[in-house]
């Protein structure tokens, strides 16, 4: 935070209060002090609400009252075709947000029409904060685009670097398997864990994130093992899908070491997707506790 002006009644001590004033940095300067952050997760439905219309002024007016500093965003769109009108929804999204976007395809395919753009889906991050790096990650999928699919890494498990006032964040974006049967996700929580745990080795002091829709609920015994590590900040807040009417939290911000978690809410909104977004109040540590 800022140092306010103060205003001092005792003119002798004036000069030496304002020399200290001038000298001491901002409270979010201090090593000890938090960094305070607003981050969010939604899955936009490739720009359609649950009444299944094509709208991104509305999705766009979603996030925008989320009012995060970060959001994942899963099932996006990017040229994909003509239940998206063709149109980089990441990018739009972000320029109708004033933010910065990476986008991670899962799927990237030929045009439908030479030296048309690549049609591709995946996640992606929008950040008010510059992003310093972003990595495709592959984790093991069963691909829709297959006639008879078998599990096998592909790309779509986004990360993003950032910085944020001082402190260094990684932000992973993920959408695991909506089968029933859980064997693929259980290898994606496999996946998912190896290469954060390789990351975070890569950066110690940075505050990691995952954020998705894991289409599974907490008590999933395939997500398990994600708990050993990340915590889950939604615990105890409301359903987030089906958007109208929700039955099931399977959307989530899951939080790393260092991060302390103030609130966490699931704002009501039934119709810009058909999932509701989740955002957490957070503050970052500005290192790793014992660490030199």
């Amino acid at each position: 935070m800022s140092a306010r002006a103060r205003t001092f009644t005792q003119l002798t001590l004036a000069g030496a209060l304002f020399t200290l004033a001038v000298a001491a940095p901002p409270a979010s300067a201090g090593q000890g002090h938090a960094v305070p952050l607003r981050i969010a997760t939604y899955n936009i439905h490739a720009g359609a609400g649950s009444d299944g219309v094509f709208d991104l002024d509305r999705q766009a007016a979603a996030l925008r009252a989320l009012d995060a500093d970060v959001i994942g965003l899963q099932e996006v769109d990017v040229h994909w075709g003509a239940r998206s009108q063709g149109l980089d929804t990441a990018g739009e999204l972000a320029r109708r947000l004033g933010m910065r976007v990476s986008f991670a395809p899962i799927y990237s395919l030929d045009p439908a029409a030479a030296g048309e753009p690549r049609r591709e889906y995946g996640v992606a991050v929008l950040s008010r904060f510059p992003v310093r790096s972003a990595v495709n990650h592959e984790i093991t999928r069963l691909s829709t685009q297959d006639e008879n699919p078998v599990p096998a890494p592909a790309p779509g498990f986004g990360e993003v670097t950032l910085k944020v006032r001082g402190v260094p964040v990684q932000v992973f974006v993920t959408h695991l398997d909506y089968r029933a049967d859980p064997a693929v996700r259980e290898a994606q929580v496999a996946d998912t864990r190896r290469i954060m745990a390789r990351e975070r080795n890569r950066l110690p002091d940075a505050r990691q994130f995952l954020l998705g829709d894991f289409n599974a609920e907490p008590s999933a015994p395939e997500l398990a093992p994600l708990w050993k590590e990340l915590r889950d900040a939604g615990a105890g807040t409301p359903h987030t899908y089906p958007a109208e009417a929700p039955v099931k939290r399977i959307d989530y911000v899951a939080v790393g070491e260092g991060v302390r978690v103030h609130d966490v809410a699931v704002p009501e909104e039934p119709t810009a997707s058909d999932h509701r977004p989740v955002v957490a109040e957070v503050s970052l540590a500005r290192r790793t506790p014992g660490r030199e």
